[in-house]
């Protein structure tokens, strides 16, 4: 039994007029559309969601149409000591992804057994802010921490693709990807995924826009184009070898939560990541 059916009421009990669920599947998809900033995958999918529960706020206001609900979200990290600012971007991230779920009228959300849990909770309790949290410690604006990050994952997304089209076409020169254009990649998980982030960067969707920019959209001469691809690829290695590092450090600290871990969209497996390696570098 997952933590999340864990607070799922008993079989027989009476029926929530609220919906509860109903409601926990509409928090929860809230909580899936809230990224780890660093690993680049869903709160959810990486077991980091530790338990959802429930409560009716009868405080008379009316919410919804109703008194609606208090939803309570615990989360937790693979070690007591992942960056703080990681941390409170996901647990801010996740209360504000949470408030917006209609039905729900207060959001309680607390990030457990982490080295600054307590400064971290009372600041989201108190909708204090990253600063109003951290005050003298915080060392850049929240906003300028996402953009750094938004910025990794639109790297990562995009050598993925052209790396894809590399391993599929052994003739294709490597200094060629510079001129590859969104239309010219395969439909699937991983274009979606660069269309996301591009979209993220204020970057162009269209047909005709290369897939090879920097996050500001610059394209790359053909001779810069290997060196762009090499650091790309150390920046996608990088994220993919973090996150299967921090699930595996998940499973081993608290025990039974790779039940909530989702498969990897890769289908790689803790002893399966020979894909981490880069590719041989053809020659120009």
């Amino acid at each position: 039994m997952t933590a999340v059916e864990a607070e799922r009421p008993a079989p027989g009990a009476a029926a929530d007029p609220l919906g509860a669920e109903p409601l926990r599947g509409a928090v929860l998809a809230a909580l899936a559309t809230v990224f780890d900033p660093e690993l680049d995958e869903p709160i959810t999918d990486l077991g980091f969601v530790r338990s959802v529960a429930l409560r009716r706020t009868d405080d008379g206001v009316p919410h919804q149409g109703g008194p609606g609900a208090e939803a309570v979200v615990h989360l937790r990290l693979p070690t007591s000591f992942c960056s703080p600012n990681f941390a409170y971007l996901m647990a801010s991230d996740a209360k504000d992804a949470v408030t917006a779920v209609p039905g729900i009228r207060r959001v309680v959300v607390e990030l457990d057994d982490h080295h600054d849990s307590e400064l971290i909770n009372a600041g989201l309790a108190a909708d204090a802010g990253y600063r109003g949290t951290f005050r003298h410690e915080a060392e850049q604006d929240l906003e300028e921490l996402r953009l750094t990050f938004r910025r990794k994952a639109h790297t990562a997304a995009m050598e993925r693709c052209l790396t894809g089209l590399l391993r599929a076409d052994a003739s294709l020169p490597e200094a060629a990807v510079g001129a590859v254009t969104l239309a010219d990649l395969p439909e699937g998980r991983h274009k979606d995924a660069l269309l996301r982030r591009r979209e993220a960067l204020g970057l162009p969707g269209r047909p005709d826009a290369v897939v090879l920019v920097d996050h500001s959209g610059r394209e790359y001469a053909p001779e810069e184009v290997p060196l762009a691809l090499r650091r790309a690829r150390s920046t996608r290695i990088s994220i993919d070898g973090n996150a299967h590092f921090c699930r595996g450090l998940l499973r081993t600290r608290y025990e039974g939560s790779g039940t909530d871990q989702a498969p990897r969209a890769d289908g790689a497996e803790p002893a399966d990541y020979h894909h981490l390696l880069p590719i041989h570098v053809k020659e120009s």
